[in-house]
This record gives structure tokens, C-alpha cells and sequence, in this order.
């Protein structure tokens, strides 16, 4: 049996939270005090108002009974009925029950009557409006006494519960405007802290409460430690990789003037794939370096790299329905660098590759399909790790890698905030690597 969680119907933003924390306190407030007025302030009045009144009924009705004629009962009670400020008609005629259901306090009136009269008949709080007409039986006859509805109840009861509410409505205004100032610094440090993941350096300044400030100036910290980091890294591959080419290129001029021979040959063949390994060294610095977003067209770009590929004599195609030109903010090189990897890593491993270009309401996908042996679903997340080498699993006719044509793709996808997936082909057979950037 699936268990209950009320975590499923929270608000999940802390700003619908923080609203529900505040409302939840005010509503239950006024709930309380609501039922406490109602029920034990209001009612109790009503109870000791008609208590109060209750006596001078029994004063007529004992007036009634004292007399020793009907008409002598009637001039008696009419002026006594005056000079108690009520209208009484004797003997009268029975008046109609009637009494209006959302009227709370006529209920209670009409309850307190009855426990102090046995000889109450009806009572009626609709005809006349604000006068309580009751009809009490007496030896003598049936006797109609009307008073005014002030005497048994509290005048204008609504205005403490409109005060009240109108108090909250106020309050609950005041705290929401205090409440969004405080979110405020909140969603800056979001946005710059979803910038900065996708690759953005959005200018930004501390601010609100104390633990607020402390969280944005640690996130600033942060931040600039990451770019120094890259800056580093950047630099060491770069001086590293730069300072190899000398001596390399000595190498292979002194190897290009001895005697050609097998061994020769052997020589410069490492030569040339010590010079591979650092143009993939130089590729990887680049991948993390920090180059300006610009604003291009990414299907334009794709299919430049396609048609250039083709020259190449690689077999490659542009396939699905080609979006229309799209403008998003990219990194051109870094994107054009991950998407040629992911082309030559296609070709490489397999004999045709396939190129699909999707624009998504919140994302491009660029998808490259090869016909190769695919990578393992276990060996997917090493294979996205830089030097990782997989050519035992894959072709090893295709020569060796140095491992960092998957790596540098999925920097530059996390440098975008987007990620690199890897999967199977169902056209091809082989993998299907997709390149998600945000838009």
C-alpha cells in the first residue's frame, strides 16, 4: 500500500512555501477567534439579553393571571407593556413559527425562551423587521407580545468579524511585500548560480538578509575559483602541448633526412601521432576556455561541418527535417569542435554516420549516428571521461585513440548547461550520441 506524503501538495518554490507558512498561522487565527466569538461570546450574550427580558415577560404573564377578568388583565398588561417599551396585544392570536436558517442568534433566542416559558407557543423573527413577536399562553387566553430584536441580541455583531478580516487582508499585503523583498536576493543568486552553470558570467551583487549575503559571497568565491581553475588548466595544456612542438618538429626533420628504411618509417609514424595526441591536448584546453557567447545559428553550423566532412571524403548525411534558421546564444568553436569529435568519432568507428539537427521548445539536439559496434551501456559513463580509451569493445581496426573526442563534447554541452548522451542507433545499429544544449 503506497504510503501518504504531503510533501506531494506543498508548493514546490520556496516563495509558495514561505506564502503558505505565513497564511496558514492568519487563517487558522481567525478560525479560532471566528468560533470562540460566535460560539462562546456571541451566544452567551444572546443567552443573558434574553434571560433579561425573560423577566419581564413573567411579569406580565403573572399580571395576566393575578387579574380577575379578561378585560381587566388586557388594561393592566397594556399599560405595563408600555412602560416596558413592548407592544402586547391580549388577548391576541397565535403568530406564525418563523425564523430565518442563517439566523444563529434567533435560534438561541428561541431556545431560551422555551427552557423559561413552558407555555411558549411560536415565535416569529421574519415578519417585522428586528422585532421579536412571541405568543405565550395564559389561563385567560393567548397573549402576542412584540419587543425589539436590540433587546436579546448584540447590535451589528459582523463588525468585529469584518474588522478582523479586513486586519488580515492588510497584514497578509504587508507581509507579502516584506516577504518578496526577501525572496528577491534569493532568485538573483539562483539566476546568476543557472548563468554561471550554463556557461554565462552574470554580474552579481549580495544582498538581503545576513545568511543571504553569506551564501551569494560564497557563491562568488566559488565561482572565481572555478575560473582560475580553468584559466590554469587552460594555460598549462596550452604551454605544455606549445613547448612539445619544437622538439617534435626537430625530431621529424632529422627522421625526414636519414636513409628511408623500416625503422624509419616506424619513427616518424610515432612522430605523427605524438603530434596528433597534442592537437587533442590543445583541443581539450580549448574546450574550457572562456569564449564569448554569440548569438548563431546552430543548423547553419551543423551543416557547414556536414558539407565539410563530405569534402573530406567521410560519409556522412544530414538527415530529418531540417529546422528553420534559429538564433541561440553558443559558444561557435567550442560547439563546433564538440560536434566535428562526434562526426569523427562516427567515421572513425564505423563506416557511415548520420546527422540530425532538433529544435525542442526548451533545448537543440544534435544527434550523430554511426553503423559501428556501439559502447556498451556499463562503459557509457567512462567513456565520456577524458584519456578514457574503449577500442578493446570497439573496432580495433580504426587505430588508437588518445580519449578525448566523447570528453571534450561533453565539456563543452556542460560549459552550454546541456549534457552529452550516449545510446543505441535504431537506423544504423551503431551508437547515437545527442548533444543537448539549452536554449
Amino acid at each position: 500500500m503506497a504510503r501518504f506524503s504531503i510533501k506531494r501538495y506543498l508548493p514546490r518554490s520556496l516563495y509558495g512555501r514561505a506564502a503558505l507558512i505565513l497564511l496558514v498561522p492568519i487563517v487558522t487565527i481567525q478560525l479560532v477567534v471566528s468560533f470562540a466569538f460566535i460560539q462562546r461570546l456571541y451566544e452567551d450574550v444572546t443567552v443573558q439579553m434574553t434571560q433579561n427580558i425573560s423577566v419581564e415577560l413573567q411579569l406580565l404573564l403573572d399580571t395576566v393571571e393575578d387579574a380577575e377578568s379578561v378585560d381587566i388583565a388586557a388594561q393592566q398588561v397594556a399599560a405595563m407593556a408600555a412602560a416596558l417599551d413592548m407592544k402586547v396585544a391580549f388577548p391576541g392570536v397565535e403568530v406564525a413559527e418563523r425564523r430565518s436558517f442563517t439566523d444563529l442568534s434567533g435560534r438561541v433566542i428561541r431556545d431560551t425562551l422555551a427552557q423559561r416559558f413552558d407555555t411558549l407557543r411560536t415565535v416569529d423573527l421574519v415578519s417585522l423587521d428586528k422585532t421579536v413577536q412571541a405568543s405565550l399562553g395564559t389561563s385567560k387566553g393567548v397573549m402576542e407580545v412584540a419587543f425589539s430584536r436590540r433587546r436579546v441580541a448584540a447590535s451589528n455583531p459582523h463588525q468585529l468579524l469584518v474588522l478582523m478580516l479586513l486586519t488580515a487582508v492588510l497584514m497578509t499585503v504587508i507581509s507579502y511585500l516584506f516577504l518578496r523583498n526577501q525572496l528577491r536576493p534569493i532568485r538573483r543568486l539562483a539566476r546568476a548560480a543557472e548563468a554561471f552553470g550554463k556557461g554565462r558570467n552574470e554580474p552579481y551583487y549580495p544582498g538581503g538578509a545576513s545568511e543571504v549575503r553569506s551564501a551569494g559571497a560564497a557563491f562568488l568565491n566559488m565561482r572565481a575559483r572555478i575560473e582560475r581553475q580553468i584559466e590554469q588548466r587552460t594555460l598549462m595544456l596550452s604551454g605544455v602541448s606549445h613547448d612539445l612542438r619544437t622538439p617534435l618538429t626537430r625530431l621529424k626533420l632529422g627522421l625526414s633526412m636519414q636513409t628511408d628504411t623500416e625503422d624509419t618509417k616506424d619513427l616518424i609514424g610515432d612522430v605523427d601521432e605524438m603530434e596528433r595526441l597534442i592537437e587533442a591536448f590543445l583541443d581539450f584546453a580549448k574546450a574550457d576556455a572562456l569564449e564569448e557567447l554569440e548569438k548563431v545559428d546552430p543548423v547553419e553550423l551543423v551543416s557547414d561541418l556536414v558539407v565539410n566532412a563530405q569534402r573530406a571524403g567521410k560519409s556522412v548525411e544530414l538527415v530529418g527535417v531540417i529546422p528553420a534558421a534559429i538564433l541561440l546564444k553558443l559558444r561557435p568553436l567550442s560547439v563546433q569542435r564538440a560536434v566535428e569529435n562526434l562526426i569523427n568519432n562516427a567515421v572513425r568507428y564505423g563506416s557511415r554516420a548520420r546527422v540530425e539537427i532538433t529544435i525542442l521548445e526548451t533545448a537543440l539536439r544534435i544527434s550523430v549516428e554511426d553503423d559501428g559496434p556501439g559502447i556498451p551501456e556499463a562503459q557509457r559513463e567512462q567513456a565520456v571521461k577524458a584519456f578514457s580509451r574503449l577500442d578493446a569493445s570497439r573496432n580495433q581496426n580504426a587505430g588508437s585513440g588518445v580519449g578525448l573526442g566523447l570528453a571534450i563534447a561533453a565539456d563543452v554541452a556542460r560549459s552550454h548547461g546541456g549534457t552529452l548522451r550516449l545510446g543505441d542507433s535504431e537506423e544504423l545499429g551503431g551508437l547515437k550520441a545527442e548533444l543537448v544544449l539549452p536554449r
